[in-house]
């Protein structure tokens, strides 16, 4: 599963590495289960641009999809905060220098992730700047 044509792609960490995923970032807080670093292939890993612990159990704790809205808006909160915007600009950063960069993800839905949100605030953060 790939998704992207632009700068920034999304892909799980359980589909096969390609030659044009250029800079391959985990944006998971924990490694993945059962990849072993070599068949991840990960070139950086940001746990910074993740929700954080509390936001991610909270989103977790219900799983009808209800809490989605406010976990994006929660989500975008996060990633202004200091404690987070060091590794989004360090992200942005590597979006800059040009070639494609593809956040690597092993959740399993990632339409309705953090990965999305993630990579609307990049666009967002790309264009003030």
């Amino acid at each position: 599963m790939a998704s992207g044509s632009g700068p920034v792609r999304v892909r799980r960490v359980y589909d096969a590495p390609e030659d044009g995923d250029g800079t391959r970032v985990l944006v998971d807080r924990l490694w993945p289960r059962g990849v072993s670093k070599e068949r991840a292939a990960i070139d950086v890993w940001l746990k910074d641009v993740t929700p954080s612990d509390e936001l991610r159990s909270w989103y977790h704790q219900d799983r009808s999809g209800a809490r989605h809205d406010a976990f994006v808006e929660r989500y975008r909160a996060e990633l202004d905060d200091p404690a987070h915007t060091e590794a989004v600009e360090r992200l942005l950063g590597l979006v800059r220098e040009g070639g494609p960069v593809t956040l690597i993800t092993a959740v399993k839905d990632v339409a309705d992730s953090h990965v999305p949100v993630l990579v609307d605030h990049l666009g967002h953060v790309r264009k003030r700047t």
